[in-house]
């Protein structure tokens, strides 16, 4: 980990991942570098879909791709009116999502890892997962994670 290495900020677009870029615009040091990863999924690899036998249509996967780029941009200019020198990536997905923003980081050599999180527990993070937990637990750097709750109740 660098301590002068970039922001990394995974954004999915949700309330809690706006949060996140706000709260690194009180809270931390601006002017820095930020990646702001927006992870793609094709639509192969989503469970259930991939079989066989089920049809996708032509061209899903470049709409998919071109929405995740839009998202990054999205979330690199929520960051640039923060004051941050950012930058949006699509990261393309590697086994897990969780593992794509590890990789992602431990490749840029980040200082910090920003993300939302909704929230799940019980039976739902059971089936779900946790993608915050995940990357708490495995990312060997800080790690900021705004809850869902955080942004509703404010």
């Amino acid at each position: 980990m660098n301590e002068d290495g970039p922001i990394v900020v995974a954004y999915d677009g949700s309330a809690a991942a706006r949060a996140s870029i706000a709260l690194a615009g009180v809270h931390l040091v601006k002017d820095r570098k930020m990646l702001v990863l927006s992870v793609f999924q094709p639509i192969e690899s989503v469970p259930f879909i991939g079989n066989p036998g089920v049809q996708i249509p032509d061209g899903m996967d470049d709409q998919i791709h071109a929405a995740v780029e839009k998202l990054a941009e999205e979330g690199a200019e929520l960051g640039r009116t923060g004051g941050f020198d950012a930058t949006g990536y699509v990261g393309p997905l590697h086994e897990t999502v969780w593992q794509t923003i590890v990789r992602f980081a431990d490749e840029h050599d980040a200082s910090v890892i920003l993300m939302g999180t909704h929230g799940r527990s019980g039976v739902k993070a059971v089936l779900l997962g946790s993608t915050a937990s995940a990357v708490m637990h495995h990312a060997g750097r800080p790690v900021a994670v705004v809850p869902e709750s955080y942004v509703t109740s404010s």
